[in-house]
């Protein structure tokens, strides 16, 4: 029975991992804890070992058509290591109810980031007179166009520019290492919106090069646990990997037939319901519901 719902679990976490370049590892602890009953500090090792593997695929078969930028996704995964030393620590240091109710946080954030997102690429892709422009190019003309999209960075930025860009990456890169320490998540839904926000890269592009980050800190994390909390199901990890990495390629052949609003905003709306759920159960002990 625990095969079957490894495998269940494994083919969700690898549809969301494979179609949106991240999101699919924060699902995975909760599945692990609350589905498969293994203990907050254990499923964070497991799943290290699930996404790790299943992100490394996803970024080779992207590679295949030259959509990771491998210089970006080595400095950012470099950059995250010293958080990842931290984040570990703190995590075999910390009450499994603390970590859980970190977790729910964290998730909650996240799911009100991608619907604000989601809900402002629906705004711009509304007729022009709907958001109030005060303007209007004429019948065929393309000279509007660009305030459909965001806009494209700038090919040439002052000193000032390349160093306020340069700490937002270190920033969004130490982020990522510490939650990937600290809760055995990938952290694409933070690279993901870092690389097309302040690298200006397209979606596809941030998509691959997240999955790439995402494999090597899950790599350092996962060393740092093992050495410390060598505990490792494998009649949970092998059907658990094996169903999201197949299920992460079926998930970027989805992505590219649907909307990513749609995909975002629903996956942002599952998010919230678990992180609901997580503060509910780990808060009852102490509201007198149970």
């Amino acid at each position: 029975m625990s095969i079957a719902l490894a495998l269940v679990c494994g083919i969700v976490i690898g549809l969301v991992l494979g179609a949106l370049g991240g999101g699919g590892s924060i699902l995975a602890v909760p599945a692990l804890v609350y589905v498969l009953g293994e203990s907050a500090r254990d499923a964070t090792t497991t799943s290290l070992v699930v996404i790790g593997i299943s992100s490394a695929i996803g970024a080779i078969s992207y590679h295949r058509e030259r959509q990771v930028r491998w210089r970006v996704g080595l400095t950012f995964g470099l950059v995250g290591i010293a958080a990842s030393f931290a984040g570990t620590a703190l995590n075999q240091n910390v009450d499994q109810g603390v970590l859980l109710a970190c977790f729910a946080a964290v998730m909650a954030i996240a799911a009100t980031a991608m619907i604000g997102k989601s809900w402002t690429g629906r705004r711009s892709k509304l007729p022009r007179a709907s958001r109030e422009q005060p303007w209007s190019a004429p019948r065929g003309s393309t000279a509007g166009a660009a305030t459909l999209t965001a806009p494209a960075p700038s090919v040439t930025r002052s000193g000032r520019g390349r160093a306020l860009v340069g700490i937002q990456v270190v920033s969004a890169a130490l982020l990522v290492g510490f939650l990937t320490g600290f809760l055995g998540v990938g952290g694409g839904f933070v690279v993901v919106p870092a690389l097309v926000m302040i690298l200006g890269f397209p979606m596809p592009v941030a998509t691959a090069t997240s999955l790439l980050i995402i494999a090597l800190n899950s790599s350092v994390s996962l060393g740092i646990h093992a050495s410390s909390h060598p505990q490792f199901d494998w009649a949970i990890i092998v059907p658990f990997t094996a169903a999201t990495i197949i299920a992460s390629l079926v998930g970027k052949k989805v992505a590219s037939r649907l909307s990513g609003g749609v995909l975002t905003f629903s996956f942002a709306i599952v998010l919230l319901l678990v992180a609901v759920g997580i503060g509910i159960e780990v808060a009852a002990p102490h509201i007198g519901l149970t």
